[in-house]
């Protein structure tokens, strides 16, 4: 009986819709700018630093990285204490840390529209909107993306593992999408090279999980550095 019981439980109608709210968020479709930003590929390009497949997948490896050891600690945090006080308090520390203003206006125009599209979609959490709109016109908040990313995943019932390795995969998603839409690899390739590269995503994901934000650091600074250059270019397709 009690194994009964126990089934049941894992299988309850609420747990499937949850499920269902959760697989929308990681969902591609899902309007939150993300595909409008390369994370430095564009200028990587131009600068010649990507010319082939190798540099391509060698790239995508670093960006992880940088994210792994950046960004996934304001996940973790913000997903193990989603309330508004733990995500005003990350939000701030991450508008301080991050020095690359390409990278800094990507961050801020990904999570707000993150956060828009979340109070619209998921009404059934309130605290979503009552936050956007005390913050949205105060100007005290910037609404980076990890720290928005790790809230919505708390509120949602992620557990942190699942909401790091989640924040880990719409990066190499958006990035190997960008590839894509320059011409350095077809859709078949693309996703090829996305099978490739996720045990990798996964060792970095079990490298770089459940850090404090006092650990946050950057691992990869070139690629900082080249997304810092989109600004310069002469033609772009993306927005950084």
């Amino acid at each position: 009986m009690e194994e009964m019981n126990a089934d049941s439980v894992k299988t309850s109608p609420a747990d499937h819709l949850q499920q269902w709210s959760q697989w929308q968020l990681i969902d591609s479709i899902l309007p939150t700018g993300g595909f409008a930003h390369s994370y430095g590929l564009e200028a990587a390009v131009q600068a010649r630093f990507v010319v082939g497949p190798e540099d391509l997948k060698f790239y995508i490896i670093q960006v992880l990285e940088n994210t792994g050891s950046l960004l996934l600690p304001y996940v973790y945090c913000a997903n193990k204490f989603p309330d508004v006080e733990t995500w005003f308090k990350l939000d701030r520390l991450l508008e301080a840390t991050l020095t690359n203003e390409v990278s800094r206006k990507a961050s801020t125009s990904q999570g707000s529209a993150l956060l828009r599209v979340a109070a619209s979609v998921y009404v059934e959490i309130p605290s979503l909107k009552k936050m956007r709109d005390a913050y949205l016109g105060s100007g005290a908040a910037s609404f980076h993306h990890a720290p928005v990313f790790g809230l919505i995943c708390g509120l949602l019932g992620f557990d942190s593992s699942t909401s790091q390795r989640a924040y880990m995969f719409i990066t190499m998603r958006d990035v190997i999408s960008a590839a894509t839409r320059l011409n350095l690899i077809g859709p078949l390739g693309a996703s090829a090279l996305q099978h490739q590269i996720a045990h990798v995503a996964e060792e970095m994901t079990k490298k770089w999980m459940d850090r404090p934000v006092e650990e946050a650091c950057q691992t990869s600074p070139l690629v900082d550095i080249v997304q810092g250059c989109h600004g310069y270019l002469f033609s772009r397709l993306f927005c950084s």
